[in-house]
């Protein structure tokens, strides 16, 4: 499984407990620590725990562990660090403070998300 499979995989994982603003970027050509980062929200601490845990149960089926994580036991900004994917969830005040897309987002660094498509 590659890096971007990887990415779309906690996106959809996200999306499947109700995150809300779940963003992908590719941010290889601006950093070194990560290849994407994927951002999404939660609407109460209890909320970024669940969906802290089934990013970690999904990828755990793909045979990928989380390297570290950070932040789960507050619940206000947790990060799953999966080397060449970050995976950030948000407490929506928090996420609305750090605003981590205006930082990587360089207006052509976004993923698609198919599962948005779909809804619609």
């Amino acid at each position: 499984m590659d890096q971007k499979e990887i990415a779309l995989l906690a996106a959809k994982a996200l999306d499947d407990k109700r995150a809300k603003d779940i963003t992908v970027l590719k941010v290889d050509e601006m950093t070194v620590i990560t290849d994407y980062m994927v951002i999404a929200t939660g609407r109460s601490v209890p909320q970024v725990k669940a969906l802290a845990d089934n990013v970690e149960e999904e990828l755990a089926k793909a045979d990928c562990d989380a390297k570290r994580r950070e932040g789960y036991t507050e619940g206000r900004w947790c990060v799953l660090d999966y080397g060449d994917v970050m995976v950030h969830i948000f407490h929506e005040q928090d996420r609305e403070y750090y605003q981590l897309e205006r930082l990587w987002a360089d207006g052509t660094n976004e993923i698609e998300l198919s599962f948005e498509a779909e809804e619609a």
